[in-house]
């Protein structure tokens, strides 16, 4: 009467176990995601304020670096 069987235990036990990898790959791919776009942006704010320690053709340079970065996440 409504209970499940040890095999649809078992597959849902598996079940879950796979998705649990996949969710923790997710999650590891979205922290590395994010962590890049982090970085990105404290270099865009120290060229920001390197003042006349870069050229501004270095800074161009750089910038054009970080939109490709940021467009290819």
């Amino acid at each position: 009467k409504g209970r499940l069987s040890k095999e649809e235990i078992d597959r849902m036990i598996n079940d879950a176990e796979r998705y649990k990898d996949e969710d923790e790959k997710q999650k590891e791919r979205i922290s590395a995601r994010n962590n890049l776009e982090a970085y990105v942006f404290n270099v865009k704010q120290a060229l920001d304020d390197a003042g006349n320690k870069l050229t501004e053709s270095e800074k161009s340079r750089c910038r054009e670096e970080c939109d490709a970065t940021l467009k290819w996440l």
